[in-house]
């Protein structure tokens, strides 16, 4: 995959550590530089997602963040501005998000998603990493997939994610039906955490 401003893309391995308590505040302090910089475009609030957002899950130490935008057109001027914070932009899923990697493919800290408020994708991520959080042995479940998964597609991370997409659809189903069935008007949290 090119990737704007770099050669060829590769790819740092697979690697799953257990949650660090920690992952919160990188989360924060990022969140706080994003609003900083491009906070005109956020319309839908900057959420930490991924399996770092979900306490006690084992993930790739790589921060997850959705900013939900008006649309990915208005957005675009973003793309140049988030290189003030070492963002790379990958035309990755060009069609529902903006995504970047920070700082390098090859070693990553942070994986960014600009996303439109009110789309599916937004309103998935979030309700999948609010139903792990609600729901400790389905957590467990995901991290023994994914351990298991790591060690089969250690060097294929498009692999990787395909072979973990049926259990995330799953679960995403479970969580949208949880909500409806709770009446759950959001994450409950306020900063988008």
């Amino acid at each position: 995959m090119a990737v704007e401003g770099t050669g060829s893309w590769r790819d740092e391995p697979v690697r799953l550590v257990p949650h660090d308590p920690a992952w919160r505040a990188l989360f924060t302090s990022e969140a706080d530089r994003l609003q900083a910089l491009i906070g005109p475009w956020i319309t839908g609030g900057i959420h930490h997602v991924g399996s770092t957002a979900v306490p006690g899950l084992d993930a790739k130490p790589v921060i997850d963040i959705a900013v939900g935008v008006q649309s990915l057109e208005a957005s675009r001027p973003c793309i140049d501005l988030l290189r003030e914070l070492d963002y790379l932009y990958a035309p990755y899923r060009a069609e529902v998000m903006h995504w970047f990697c920070k700082p390098d493919p090859a070693r990553r800290t942070h994986h960014l998603h600009l996303i439109p408020t009110g789309s599916a994708r937004l309103a998935d991520e979030i309700a999948f990493r609010d139903y792990l959080r609600a729901h400790p042995a389905r957590a467990a479940e995901y991290g023994r997939l994914k351990r298991r998964l790591a060690g089969l597609h250690a060097h294929d991370r498009e692999a990787y994610t395909s072979a973990k997409s049926d259990f995330v659809a799953a679960v995403t189903a479970a969580a949208h039906a949880w909500r409806a069935a709770s009446n759950a008007t959001g994450s409950g949290e306020k900063g988008g955490t």
